[in-house]
């Protein structure tokens, strides 16, 4: 019989930025398991805080988790199903248009 893996955190981190790198917040929280030398990510919670660009949603301007049984992007209150590659994909995907985001707006609402 296989033995189901155990679910742990594997991270939980969160980082104010200096309002020269367009204030807010980073949040991470990612579960998972190791499996053969392996990390498998079996939930995930990637999001940019910033009330000073949007005020609803908790101040989520952008946002990407697997929450309710799919995977999904939030953008200022918009949630849009996306395509799961990986998670290291979305990690990339999340940094790639939280830069975006900060370039375009200077940390301040649009």
């Amino acid at each position: 019989m296989v033995k189901k893996p155990i679910e742990a955190l594997l991270e939980q981190e969160r980082f104010e930025l200096r309002p020269r790198s367009g204030g807010g917040l980073l949040s991470f929280e990612v579960w998972g398991y190791e499996q053969k030398g392996v990390t498998v990510v079996t939930r995930y919670n990637l999001a940019y805080i910033n009330h000073s660009i949007y005020q609803m949603d908790n101040g989520r301007v952008l946002g990407f988790d697997n929450a309710h049984g799919y995977h999904h992007r939030h953008y200022k209150g918009d949630v849009q199903a996306v395509e799961f590659v990986s998670y290291e994909a979305t990690l990339e995907r999340f940094q790639q248009e939280w830069l975006a985001i900060v370039k375009v707006t200077g940390g301040k609402r649009s």
